[in-house]
């Protein structure tokens, strides 16, 4: 049983790495979108009665978090690939992922990247602005967008880790996967 638990993991290590290097290529050459889930938190959720303005009453990123958050900043220097624009959920831990992340670029709230509302309707403009956003993107470099799972889910129906990179492009209504980083 533990050889073959063994074998499924190295099984999947090169794929992981595979996916990566594709994903940084693509980053390289710049032009592409960034679905980037904040990085690792403390806790399994918001409190009840949590406010958006107020980071003392949500979930926070652990130390775990922080240094993951540093290492995805690092990579993207090291891996030379270019930031035109980051965008952010106006959660705490979404925004400090990309200030830790990327430092040196100015991080601009963008309140269709929050938690997907529990109200359908709501949820479906949520992603219909970020779609827009991704369509409407044409820089030099590359967008990147700092969310939460349940919104990278209902845009591309793919789930992402904490600290995941998923680069995007608009197909139809919905957000097709070019490629994947793993931090």
């Amino acid at each position: 049983m533990f050889r073959l638990a063994l074998a499924l993991l190295l099984a999947f290590v090169p794929a992981v790495a595979h996916a990566t290097d594709a994903g940084w290529a693509l980053l390289r050459a710049g032009g592409h979108v960034v679905l980037l889930r904040h990085a690792m938190v403390t806790g399994s959720g918001d409190p009840a009665g949590f406010d958006i303005d107020a980071c003392a009453t949500q979930q926070k990123l652990s130390e775990r978090g922080k240094q993951q958050a540093r290492k995805i900043g690092a990579l993207f220097a090291a891996r030379a690939a270019p930031i035109d624009r980051i965008l952010s959920s106006r959660y705490c831990r979404a925004l400090d992922t990309a200030g830790i992340a990327f430092e040196d670029n100015k991080t601009e709230k963008f309140e269709p990247l929050d938690l997907l509302s529990k109200d359908a309707a709501a949820a479906a403009a949520q992603n219909e602005a970020v779609v827009k956003q991704v369509a409407g993107f044409s820089g030099d470099g590359n967008l990147v967008m700092v969310t939460h799972l349940e919104n990278i889910q209902a845009l591309t129906g793919a789930g992402a880790r904490e600290g995941e990179a998923v680069i995007v492009s608009v197909d139809g209504d919905k957000l097709r996967v070019l490629g994947r980083i793993i931090f």
